[in-house]
């Protein structure tokens, strides 16, 4: 298993006129931890889109358990519990503190620029395959 932390303040535009994050704002903190897990395994997103690939959200998930509020600072969770092959799914812890906020998880699965499902490059099986031998 791979994990990576992510520190986030919530900023005003992110809460509703009851200082509550929006439910919709979650996702892009999941961005934020995932983009951070690759760059800190070696994968850097840009560099996979030079190559002409894309990872698109197939599916995603989420369960609320307490509000974060205006101003909190939160941390957000990555875990890559398993070796993707074609596919890769991620799951997310939100914490303000201890607390627990809420859990989420994504998948995605490599495409073309033309939107056309492929296999992923040869460089990310590779640092997949030589970073789950070594956990």
């Amino acid at each position: 298993m791979i994990e990576s932390r992510s520190q986030i303040t919530v900023r005003y535009a992110e809460t509703d006129m009851m200082g509550i994050v929006y439910h919709g704002s979650y996702l892009p903190w999941f961005e934020v931890g995932r983009t951070i897990l690759l760059k800190e395994c070696g994968i850097v997103y840009r560099e996979l889109e030079a190559l002409g690939y894309r990872l698109p959200v197939i599916e995603l998930g989420t369960k609320f358990f307490k509000p974060a509020l205006y101003d909190d600072t939160v941390t957000v969770i990555t875990r890559l519990k398993e070796r993707p092959l074609l596919r890769i799914r991620l799951d997310y812890e939100v914490r303000r503190g201890d607390e627990l906020l809420v859990t989420g998880f994504t998948a995605h699965t490599f495409i073309n620029k033309a939107g056309d499902p492929v296999r992923p490059p040869a460089q990310y099986t590779n640092r997949m395959r030589e970073l789950f031998r070594t956990k």
